[in-house]
């Protein structure tokens, strides 16, 4: 292929080829996630969760710690911790915590 107005054909076409065969590559590892997670579930695990654990995973600890110190604080300004001044989850007895009911909805 020529270059037209400057552009390196083969080059653009090689790049293009390139990025295919990547999103390619991650649709597959997508789908094989989700048969994971699928799994997971089908034997008991709740998927939520463990998405939050592979995302605190990911975190060094200061900054899981420093997330987690922030959490604490939102949720006890909200009435949503055992000792706080209380709200609406916490009359209820779910704590904020969301219940089965949320988690079918998966």
């Amino acid at each position: 292929m020529p270059d037209v107005g400057g552009i390196a054909g083969e080059r653009l076409r090689s790049f293009i080829e390139r990025i295919e065969r990547l999103e390619e590559e991650k649709a597959a590892l997508a789908a094989d996630i989700r048969e994971i997670y699928a799994e997971a579930k089908g034997t008991g695990f709740d998927t939520k969760i463990m998405r939050q654990v592979l995302k605190l995973r990911k975190l060094d600890r200061e900054d899981r710690q420093e997330q987690e110190t922030l959490l604490d604080l939102y949720l006890q300004a909200l009435g949503m911790m055992p000792g706080s001044d209380g709200g609406s989850e916490a009359e209820s007895g779910t704590g904020g915590m969301p219940d089965d009911r949320d988690q079918a909805a998966e």
